[in-house]
């Protein structure tokens, strides 16, 4: 197992992770919950059930790596690659990525194959954590600490945060439509859970004052396609001459001087 998977999970166990972790499960439950179809996929972070509040019959969780053998998560159902999933194209109704892309060497590759296996339609869940918060914050702090010797990581090194912002540019090239993007836990960044309780207050007060600095953020998105449309005029049958018919022995006849003054 690779020692950014292993770094995250233990990550989770501390008490800011924990905090997050609760953030994310009743926000995940509340966007998972009313969407409809047959076949949903989690991508990654087995500590966290995305998709116990959706009802669709069939559902996968698919992880790169193994979990470890003392590990009280149970077995997943695939062991693949993120950008090249064992589904057909246009087979599943949504797809669930928790902490997915910052886990990934190629997250622009794994967005790219979650957009072939959805269905038309088909929704795609995604959070992750936001380099433009104070948790952002202190984590840069922390990598120029430790390139001059000395200092720890408050996140885990879990490879490059994505910025919201550009997550939606990344969506929008790949023929997704945001349906909705939220922001949570504004508490400071500590290590304590005594202090981190004693600041509950700013996440109410973030949510309305500084909404798009919380540490976490969350996207629902749709897949379009689009229809094929003509362009120019269609074409059209000529319309038909109405004629009189002409008898066939009359066509070479002139008439007399008679004929026409009578």
């Amino acid at each position: 197992m690779s020692d950014q998977i292993i770094g995250m999970r233990q990550w989770f166990e501390t008490p800011p992770g924990r905090y997050l972790l609760a953030w994310e499960r009743a926000e995940f439950d509340r966007a998972v919950s009313d969407i409809f179809g047959y076949h949903a996929l989690q991508l990654g972070l087995p500590e966290l059930d995305t998709l116990q509040a959706n009802r669709m019959p069939h559902k996968w969780l698919a992880l790169r790596e193994p979990p470890a053998p003392d590990s009280l998560q149970p077995q997943p159902s695939l062991i693949t690659d993120f950008a090249a999933l064992p589904f057909q194209e246009n087979s599943l109704d949504l797809v669930v990525l928790p902490h997915s892309l910052e886990l990934n060497t190629d997250p622009h590759a794994t967005l790219r194959e979650v957009e072939r296996v959805l269905v038309p339609e088909g929704k795609v869940v995604i959070c992750c954590l936001n380099p433009a918060s104070l948790w952002g914050l202190r984590q840069r702090r922390a990598h120029l600490y430790q390139r001059l010797g000395f200092g720890e990581l408050y996140l885990p090194d879990a490879g490059e945060f994505i910025g919201y912002w550009r997550l939606r540019d990344w969506l929008r090239l790949l023929s997704f439509e945001v349906e909705s993007g939220t922001f949570g836990c504004y508490r400071p960044a500590m290590n304590s859970e005594k202090w981190l309780d004693r600041y509950d207050w700013m996440d109410v007060a973030g949510e309305r004052w500084w909404p798009i600095f919380g540490a976490v953020y969350f996207l629902v998105a749709v897949k379009r396609v689009r229809g094929i449309k003509l362009i120019g005029k269609a074409w059209k049958p000529a319309a038909g001459i109405a004629t009189a018919p002409v008898p066939l022995a009359n066509r070479g006849h002139h008439p007399t001087y008679l004929e026409e003054h009578q």
